[in-house]
């Protein structure tokens, strides 16, 4: 329940062993770059650039080689092969491949290249491809395409619009040049956009036909060949054979690499590690023989730090508190269970410096109305018993699908807890199942009451629990405001907005309004009504006098305080907001009652019992998946909305060590390290 403090620590060593350090605070990946020392007089930055870059090309042409290899040999991977994380890797194991990089940069060089090739085939089959649908129109042409005739005779070889027929081509020519006779029309094919003609001419009257006919819309073939069509088609097509077989081959020459497969992820990863080296190698300071290096850790490891380095190497190291003004990187640290929903704060945005982390208190209403929304008890235990075997099964999946498992996993407890009190197991299948193929209708009470008979007592509940989740908000607010030395403003947001709020509370809850909805009149002795008359006229008047106290105009202040009481009207809208508890819980044991009904409609019998499985089955499967989906989104709502808008600004910078971030493979340091 805190924000690690930082402190800024300093590391001034020689020349020699920056490559070890670096190295070593890379392993350790405790410690974020932020380099303070200025270049001055016999201090200078490397550059880097080229190195980095250098490194990064190898690191993505591991990576497409590795693409290459997927896309004609897949890695075989089960169903859940995303939990399993990254393969281990012992350090003697990683530095035996990266001993080979030159040769496996080589084969990932060469997994390219064969891609290109392949690439570069497939374009010129569809090349070829096109030219042959091009040719199929002439297909029935007995000459080559280039031909031009004989000495006297002419052949032009063209389209014309769709329609077009034989009759209308020698009327369009005896339309135009009567005088012409000598003209043999032939359509080689047509269809609905054009006809494919060869006209013959004398060789003296080709100029003039052709001026005719292009009147009528006649243009010469855009491809032509140096061979009868039907040949050309047959030589097009032995091509396209030869290189689909010798993309085949190369196809086969890939799959053989399938092997290093494992290599090419190991040197990926290294030189991805080498390029993050380097980039902040280029950020430090260094003279001739020292260099410094500084950047902010969290102050409980800086003995780790010292040990580690301080004592193995000969330098100095300085380790100094921040500055009024600094503002460090956020990192929270929280119990098992609270952690589980720190990714759900920082979805939001982590703590400033100096503000209070809502973790710990968020983590409990979270999981109390994520399981108050889907409230049914199999559900609950479905998605728990599954959670914990997953995390169980499978320990190295990433730390972030980690906590998100854990975090479901709460979840389904409260769910859990939730169903009982509510009575729900798949809704109410026991009184079904038992009623329908047993005769006999059982019921499991609820521990607490049915949400589906009592939907307004739930009502109330929600909208309760909705006051406690604000009220509790407001007072974190108060607490950051006291930590911060600001009484009066305590007292002013905080300590009036509790009174003006609460005696609204006492005064509603005996009035006929409440007392219709809760079906219930509650009755307050006289002193009590009285307190709230004297909380709530006396909040409402402190707000009015203080809530604009920056300003020294009375006239202003006064507005800005009516504007403040007005407010009023966005608690009712937040504390409505948890009604949606209400919906939820509903929607869930409504859903599953109805897929239960829909299940039995055919009674008992042997076709009703594959039913009722059939519809069970897939039915609760939507019915679970819908409204954890639902419970989800809803429960961020809450918080983000509702809880946090009463308090918390976030905006914090995430904490970023300079660390081995790998994609692949964990390095593990062998047992006989030091």
């Amino acid at each position: 329940m805190a924000v690690l403090q930082m402190q800024r620590i300093s590391i001034c060593a020689l020349k020699k062993d920056r490559k070890a350090i670096l190295e070593k605070i890379q392993a350790l990946g405790i410690m974020e770059m932020n380099q303070i020392a200025d270049v001055d007089d016999g201090f200078e930055k490397m550059d880097t650039m080229e190195a980095k870059v250098s490194f990064e090309r190898k690191a993505q042409l591991a990576e497409s080689a590795l693409t290459v290899l997927e896309t004609y040999e897949p890695e075989k991977k089960s169903m859940l092969s995303s939990l399993e994380g990254k393969k281990l890797v012992e350090k003697d194991a990683f530095n035996q491949v990266v001993s080979e990089r030159d040769t496996v940069i080589e084969t990932a060089d060469l997994l390219v290249t064969y891609s290109k090739e392949i690439a570069e085939k497939k374009a010129g089959i569809l090349k070829l491809e096109n030219q042959i649908e091009s040719l199929s129109p002439w297909l029935a042409l007995d000459v080559p395409m280039d031909a031009k005739g004989t000495k006297k005779v002419a052949m032009l070889l063209g389209t014309m619009p769709g329609g077009t027929t034989l009759e209308s081509v020698y009327e369009q020519i005896a339309a135009k040049a009567p005088e012409i006779e000598a003209v043999d029309v032939q359509i080689i094919s047509s269809d609905r956009d054009a006809a494919y003609l060869a006209v013959f001419c004398l060789r003296q009257e080709e100029a003039q036909v052709e001026e005719v006919l292009r009147s009528g819309g006649f243009s010469r073939p855009a491809q032509s060949v140096g061979m009868i069509p039907e040949e050309a088609k047959e030589s097009l097509e032995e091509e396209i054979q030869k290189l689909k077989s010798e993309i085949a081959d190369t196809e086969d020459a890939i799959r053989g690499y399938k092997e290093d497969r494992e290599k090419l992820k190991v040197i990926s990863d290294y030189y991805r590690i080498r390029a993050e080296k380097y980039e902040v190698l280029g950020t430090l300071p260094q003279s001739q023989r020292t260099f410094v290096i500084s950047g902010y850790v969290p102050a409980k490891v800086v003995p780790a730090i010292q040990k580690a380095i301080g004592d193995r190497y000969d330098c100095a190291v300085d380790v100094e508190d921040l500055k009024e003004d600094e503002e460090p990187p956020t990192l929270l640290k929280n119990n098992s269970f609270s952690s589980s929903v720190e990714s759900v704060v920082a979805s939001y945005g982590l703590p400033h410096k100096g503000e209070f982390d809502p973790t710990t208190i968020m983590s409990f209403f979270y999981v109390f109305f994520f399981g108050m929304m889907l409230s049914d008890a199999a559900y609950g235990a479905i998605i728990a018993i599954g959670c914990l075997i997953a995390l169980k099964k499978f320990p190295r999946m990433s730390k972030g699908m980690h906590e998100s498992l854990k975090m479901f996993m709460f979840c389904g407890v409260s769910t859990m807890v939730w169903g009982i009190l509510f009575g729900g197991y798949f809704g109410d299948v026991v009184d079904v199942v038992s009623k329908t193929f047993f005769g006999h209708p059982v019921t499991i009470k609820p521990l607490w009451f049915a949400p589906l008979n009592d939907p307004m007592k739930l009502l109330i509940y929600s909208m309760a629990f909705g006051v406690i989740h604000l009220f509790v908000g407001l007072g974190i607010k108060g607490y950051m405001e006291i930590k911060a030395g600001k009484i009066l403003d305590f007292f002013c947001d905080v300590v009036l907005w509790y009174a003006f709020l609460i005696g609204l509370l006492l005064m509603l809850i005996p009035s006929e309004i409440f007392a219709s909805i809760a079906q219930a009149q509650i009755t307050f002795p006289p002193a009590v009504n009285v307190a709230a008359k004297v909380l709530a006229i006396g909040g409402a008047v402190g707000l009015l006098l203080m809530s604009g106290r920056a300003n020294k105009n009375p006239a202003l202040r006064l507005a800005l305080g009516a504007y403040d009481i007005y407010n009023i009207t966005g608690w009712l809208s937040d504390v409505l907001s948890y009604s949606r508890l209400l919906a939820l819980g509903l929607a869930t044991g409504v859903i599953a009652s109805v897929v239960n009904q829909m299940g039995s409609m055919l009674g008992k019998s042997v076709a009703g019992v594959i039913l009722f499985i059939v519809v069970f089955i897939i039915g609760h499967a939507m019915n679970l998946a819908i409204n954890l989906l639902g419970a989800y989104v809803h429960t961020n709502r809450l918080q983000f909305v509702e809880f946090f808008g009463k308090f918390y600004e976030g905006g914090g910078k995430p904490f970023e060590p300079f660390e081995s971030d790998t994609k692949y493979v964990t390095i593990q340091e062998s047992e006989n390290a030091e």
